[in-house]
């Protein structure tokens, strides 16, 4: 299959587009997902002045622009579709009243953006995430249900870890909804307040990055395979530890083997 190796640039949300682009086409990507968030760079407030420009610059050091992190208000959406961005990706964030009130407002906010996915038609991708969002896929995939098609899964390697799931079943599960792959991973650390969860390098978490591709061979999936950049070792570069976990996924997406 033929995937487009791609990055989120949150580990260097402040740089300029140009500047950017350079650094991980360097590192080897051909694809970026954009914060475009309080903190960083571009932000809701400027994107429509800034994200075009920022994509632009990205694209002139031969970088695609996959999605942004970011939020769904209009304002990001018709920056989306002036800067040719195809995805805005969420997480569906839970409250104090409890789950099932927190799926019925996140399901509330998804319908009511629908309008804007239409008019700008840019798609909404939502990613399970372990903690204080809806953590699972097939969480998400209910979440989605009965959804236009612009709604899109955006699943992670190491979240479907976290939640016990394997990839041979969710991917296949959420095959039709498949927007975007994350790859990470992570395990979990015995610390003085309990187990906490710790991102590390490919070969070192929960998540079987071989499964993952072999998942994906057998669904035909062919989209972007986005690598977070989450550590949470800081003594290594990022850009290093990038690096490796690249070279990693291209070699477990060349082997193909069964892992179910």
């Amino acid at each position: 299959m033929t995937y487009l190796w791609s990055v989120f640039t949150k580990p260097w949300a402040g740089r300029p587009g140009d500047d950017l682009g350079r650094l991980v086409a360097g590192i080897g990507f051909g694809g970026a997902e954009i914060p475009v968030r309080d903190t960083a760079y571009v932000t809701p407030a400027n994107a429509a002045a800034e994200l075009p420009k920022f994509t632009a610059q990205l694209r002139a050091e031969g970088i695609e622009p996959i999605s942004v992190a970011s939020e769904l208000s209009e304002q990001v959406f018709a920056a989306c579709a002036e800067a040719g961005v195809p995805m805005i990706r969420i997480m569906a964030e839970l409250g104090p009243d409890g789950y099932a009130a927190s799926v019925q407002r996140n399901r509330a906010l998804l319908e009511q953006a629908a309008v804007l996915t239409e008019r700008y038609d840019v798609q909404v991708g939502v990613q399970p995430h372990h903690g204080r969002f809806v953590s699972s896929t097939l969480g998400v995939l209910q979440l989605l249900e009965g959804l236009p098609g612009r709604y899109k899964l955006v699943w992670d390697a190491a979240h479907d870890a976290l939640a016990g799931d394997h990839p041979a079943v969710t991917l296949e599960l959420g095959a039709d909804r498949l927007g975007i792959v994350n790859l990470k991973n992570v395990h979990y650390l015995r610390t003085d307040g309990g187990w906490k969860t710790n991102f590390v390098e490919a070969e070192d978490g929960l998540a079987d990055w071989p499964a993952v591709f072999a998942a994906l061979q057998k669904i035909g999936y062919a989209g972007p395979i986005c690598l977070t950049g989450q550590y949470s070792d800081p003594a290594v570069p990022v850009e290093e530890r990038l690096t490796k976990d690249l070279r990693s996924a291209v070699t477990s997406a060349a082997q193909h083997p069964s892992r179910e």
